[in-house]
């Protein structure tokens, strides 16, 4: 071999075949008729050893789609146009390294078709026959119910957010909902109601719930500051906000129906007034309550049964609003609202009340309440508990835990006896009110939707959102039994004031906001003490 031929550069073909090339000044016409030779059995030729014209003129045509960046582009081809993309690549091979990236991109697509697939069984299999439509972006994948017609679509708008939902299906639908991520077509309490069937029969907690529990339980731990912490962050928001839609008391607890045609005024005024019946308020005597919202059942108490009320709260807003509508209706020196918190309670009472303040406590500190209400009460007292409560012992929703009622926790009926129980307290009546509070939810969604735009105004869509899902959601638990609403009637062993039967309860129900306390005076039984 001549010193030319030695020191010429070579170009190895992939048989590995050996071409050398004599002359640097050879033409371009030889070099592209022996890489044609080693390659063209190949079907693939390289661009970089082609000219940009020559390149161009091989070319031929252009692909279906422009592509400026092929790589990227052929990850994102859609298995709807494959057929011509491909048909289009036999007449225009790839290089070798495009044609490993298009292999790799077309593998990818199929992952992720696969991984659809399997995140929509999840969904299948947690579902059941759930009369709900799921739908994965435009309707690439959907899982509709068999057996009935669907009351609602659900759309989940990615992949992310699929994978989201079946990590933490609560938690992962609430976020998803309040950014946007998910929208439901159709009746969303409907909706949300099916669901929590499903979620009832298919009740299996795991890991990552069991950590963010245990999490948000530290976090959101109902000390002095901390209750403070977690009640400013519900009960404090804009009183304009809150008016929107409770009624014209701003009562924010289970409103009682005397029948389902009652307004949303008329069921709250009951409530306060059933309330009062239990506990068999007498003119003069004293009652603390713990936990008092805008007053409303202080002032009740007041105005209609003449006792003196000290209200204890611990949001501040609140607190101002109630003592300024006190001194609008004259009740001032009847009514003293204290912006403390319920441990701090001091002083002697015939009577302790609390409505919608349990659930605020957590279990860890029933035993502490319960030694308040033993201090406070005379010899003779007796009380009542009115709050959330479940059939058995579950920690409260995770996403209304983080979004909406931090710290807050709904026990079991036993589990709210250990406040009594330690201290020798009698029960002496029991009521379970959820459907009732089923329908004041129906009636604050109602509201709350027709100001929907105001709220907007205010918080922006994401906020709406959020309370929509939570108003609705809560509905849904009271319809389904998720959720019980516990009325618990309690007295000091020595207390002489118990009622032959429950009539006295009901028969005012038919005078209420009619001059009721003059009208059943002659019908109500007296107190006698049952022995037994």
């Amino acid at each position: 071999m001549n010193r030319a031929g030695r020191n010429s550069p070579r170009i190895v073909a992939r048989n590995k075949a050996v071409l050398p090339i004599s002359n640097r000044q050879s033409s371009l016409q030889s070099r592209k008729i022996n890489l044609l030779k080693t390659n063209g059995d190949r079907g693939f030729y390289s661009p970089t050893r082609l000219s940009f014209l020559e390149r161009k003129r091989r070319a031929g045509s252009s692909p279906p789609k422009r592509i400026k960046n092929r790589a990227k582009s052929e990850a994102e081809l859609k298995l709807g146009g494959l057929k011509e993309y491909m048909s289009w690549r036999i007449v225009h091979p790839l290089s070798r390294t495009e044609t490993s990236r298009g292999l790799g991109a077309m593998s990818t697509l199929l992952r992720s078709a696969s991984i659809e697939k399997w995140l929509m069984k999840k969904i299948h299999h947690w579902l059941g026959e759930t009369p709900v439509r799921v739908i994965l972006g435009k309707g690439e994948e959907q899982v509709a119910p068999a057996a009935a017609a669907p009351v609602a679509s659900v759309i989940v708008r990615n992949r992310r957010t699929l994978a989201k939902l079946v990590l933490n299906p609560e938690v992962g639908f609430g976020d998803a909902y309040a950014k946007g991520l998910i929208e439901v077509e159709g009746n969303l309490p409907a909706a949300l109601e099916a669901i929590c069937r499903a979620m009832s029969k298919n009740h299996r907690s795991n890991p990552y719930s069991r950590l963010v529990s245990r999490w948000l339980d530290r976090a959101q731990a109902n000390t002095l500051r901390g209750s403070r912490k977690n009640i400013h962050h519900h009960y404090d928001l804009r009183l304009d906000f809150y008016k929107l839609w409770l009624d014209s008391q701003l009562v924010y607890t289970c409103a009682y129906f005397p029948s389902p045609s009652a307004t949303l005024e008329e069921a709250q005024f009951a409530k306060l007034d059933l309330v009062c019946r239990k506990l068999k308020l007498q003119p003069g005597e004293s009652v603390v309550e713990a936990g008092c919202g805008w007053g409303a059942l202080a002032l009740h108490m007041a105005k209609h049964y003449g006792v003196n009320v000290k209200a204890f709260n611990i949001s501040h807003e609140q607190i101002l609003y109630a003592r300024r509508r006190a001194e609008e209706e004259g009740l001032g020196h009847q009514v003293e609202f204290i912006e403390d918190d319920y441990r701090n309670i001091s002083g002697r009472f015939d009577v302790f009340v609390s409505v919608g303040m349990l659930e605020h406590v957590g279990a860890e500190h029933y035993e502490e309440l319960g030694r308040v209400i033993d201090r406070t009460l005379d010899d003779s007292g007796r009380g009542l508990l009115h709050f959330i409560g479940r059939n058995q012992p579950r920690p409260f929703s995770l996403w209304t835990r983080k979004h909406i009622f931090p710290g807050a926790y709904a026990p079991s009926l036993r589990q709210a006896f250990e406040v009594l129980e330690p201290w020798d307290f009698s029960v002496l009546d029991v009521e379970n009110l959820r459907l009732h509070y089923a329908k004041t939810l129906e009636h604050w969604l109602s509201r709350f939707e027709k100001s929907a735009g105001r709220v907007s105004e205010m918080f922006g869509g994401q906020f709406v959102r959020m309370w929509r899902l939570y108003l609705a959601g809560s509905m849904a638990s009271f319809r389904t039994g998720a959720l019980q609403l516990f009325q618990i009637v309690f007295a000091r062993p020595n207390c002489r004031r118990i009622p032959w039967t429950r009539a006295y309860l009901y028969a005012k129900e038919k005078f209420i906001g009619e001059n009721a306390e003059d009208r059943l005076a002659e019908q109500e039984p007296a107190w006698i003490r049952v022995m037994s």
